[in-house]
């Protein structure tokens, strides 16, 4: 009788822990494309803000030309105010020229003694001349300086236009480089999603139909008792038979799995909440469950599993698949899973 009710109890299936692993799996999975997303932004955001610092340093230099030619423009006000005056001058100069040839044709007679004076005057309109010619050249030379002015800011404008444009290609083939990136890492995840589903079928055919190994979500899950004595971490004969099998499944797999593929065989720990003696070689659960986990790893190197695609962890008996104290939740949280993931 009481046989047929611990069948019952072996038969029933728990599937919250399962809906608890794959949810946190989905969790993991949206994290990963968060951090990729994120750091996509990063690098975009880098870009954008070199960008921006070439666009300051070019508005800086273009204020500062803009500035040299408003001092430029003024400049060449006030020389045209100059030349505008020497030209008044010079017409003055001019309409005195006039009268004093005038004079000097109607007093022929006085022409000895007046000859002085219009040598004077004739003196004083060469020197206004040469005077409008110096600030006609003045002129010329800063029409000369705002025409290389105006080049400088054309130039300018096309470098900006050049780097804006620039911007633009960045920013677009970042964003493909986004969607290439999230389309590859969907392929990745549905490949190791497919090999996990080849491994765990083949496992279940070589360990078959032990109700001491069992699968729970994506793990497979060995009993402790299994693999060691009570409060040990050497593996029994028992143990090294069934991973034995565990080995030649992965080493199979192996050879499936592209080089390209970053797969990781995880290997926990599991303890029970009892404590541990004080007066053994583990001083807690911590210490037995990680020493069992390591123990297991290096059992599967030396069958010839990669280190590179191993991982050990022990997690004490602060994850246990069931709450309570009896015998049969007690036997359940001792326990070593396997599971096939991404590194």
């Amino acid at each position: 009788m009481a046989m047929s009710r611990a069948r019952r109890r072996d038969t029933r299936i728990d599937y919250w822990p399962g809906f608890v692993d794959a949810m946190a799996t989905l969790l993991l999975v949206i994290i990963f494309l968060l951090s990729v997303f994120m750091l996509s932004q990063f690098f975009l955001s880098r870009e954008i803000t070199g960008k921006e610092s070439a666009l300051n340093k070019l508005n800086q230099q273009i204020a500062q030309l803009t500035e040299l030619l408003a001092l430029e423009r003024a400049g060449k006000r006030d020389v045209e105010e100059q030349v505008t005056a020497l030209e008044s001058s010079l017409a003055g100069a001019k309409s005195e020229s006039t009268r004093l040839q005038g004079i000097v044709d109607a007093r022929n007679a006085d022409a000895a003694k007046e000859g002085g004076q219009a040598a004077s005057l004739a003196g004083q309109l060469d020197s206004e001349k040469r005077l409008s010619q110096q600030a006609l050249a003045q002129v010329e030379l800063l029409n000369q300086q705002i025409s290389a002015l105006r080049r400088q800011i054309a130039a300018l404008e096309t470098a900006l236009d050049a780097s804006e444009s620039r911007d633009r290609e960045s920013q677009t083939k970042i964003a493909d480089l986004g969607k290439r990136l999230n389309v590859a890492l969907a392929q990745r995840v549905q490949e190791l999603q497919k090999y996990r589903s080849d491994f765990f079928g083949r496992l279940k055919e070589i360990l078959g139909n032990r109700t001491d190994i069992r699968v729970v979500g994506d793990r497979f899950v060995f009993q402790s008792e299994v693999l060691f004595p009570v409060g040990a971490d050497q593996i029994n004969d028992a143990g090294r038979a069934e991973l034995d099998k565990l080995a030649g499944a992965v080493l199979d797999l192996e050879k499936e799995i592209p080089p390209e593929v970053n797969w990781t065989l995880r290997v926990d720990g599991h303890t029970d909440a009892r404590p541990v003696s004080g007066t053994g070689r583990f001083k807690s659960n911590w210490e037995l469950s990680a020493a069992r986990a390591i123990s297991v790893v290096r059992y599967l190197i030396d069958r010839g599993v990669p280190p590179k695609h191993l991982v050990a962890a022990g997690f004490g008996e602060f994850q246990p698949l069931e709450e309570g104290t009896s015998d049969e939740v007690l036997n359940k949280n001792r326990r070593i899973e396997i599971r096939l993931t991404d590194r």
